[in-house]
């Protein structure tokens, strides 16, 4: 293979060869690539185009990047199902097939298992707060990171039964009392 020397000129990258790269490095929800190769300053046409072939190559697949975002998220960052929704929604995905990746990943993950991981080792950290104060706060924290309300309240009740009583009336209004 010739070496490319200084003053051979050097073909700019192609949409396709700019999207190969980033999937090369994680994978990408379509509406991300797209994104990205706007400002890249690559044409519709051949946004479009390379969009086409990835997918007919099955490089780019919204189902299989929602289920795998959302594993990822729920698993190893500590994210509740509600903040996964979100970010796969601000990704570009479609709400159904954000649903479908979320309820796939939640078939193998236990929400529960996840959320008491994330109470220990914030309850263990934050240990010079006064016990009642410090479950108030992990509830506020909980429900941060995205985990539904109900099931906050539930886990925080069985975990820290002696400090329950500091959770009564932190539960947020549901939406037909607002």
């Amino acid at each position: 293979m010739p070496r490319k020397t200084a003053g051979s000129p050097v073909a700019a990258p192609t949409a396709y060869g700019r999207a190969l790269a980033k999937l090369a490095r994680r994978d990408h929800a379509e509406a991300e690539l797209r994104r990205a190769l706007r400002q890249k300053g690559h044409g519709e046409a051949e946004i479009e185009e390379a969009v086409t072939r990835l997918k007919s190559q099955r490089a780019v697949d919204d189902r299989r990047f929602a289920e795998m975002f959302s594993r990822s998220r729920l698993a190893h960052r500590g994210l509740g199902s509600n903040r996964v929704r979100a970010e796969l929604r601000h990704r570009g995905v479609g709400r159904g097939v954000a649903e479908q990746g979320l309820r796939e990943a939640l078939r193998d993950l236990s929400e529960a298992d996840a959320l008491d991981a994330v109470a220990r080792r914030y309850w263990k950290q934050r240990q010079a707060d006064e016990p009642a104060r410090r479950v108030q706060k992990l509830w506020a924290f909980l429900l941060r990171r995205g985990y539904p309300a109900a099931l906050v309240g539930a886990r925080l009740r069985a975990l820290w039964p002696s400090w329950s009583d500091a959770l009564d009336g932190l539960e947020p209004l549901e939406e037909d009392e607002a």
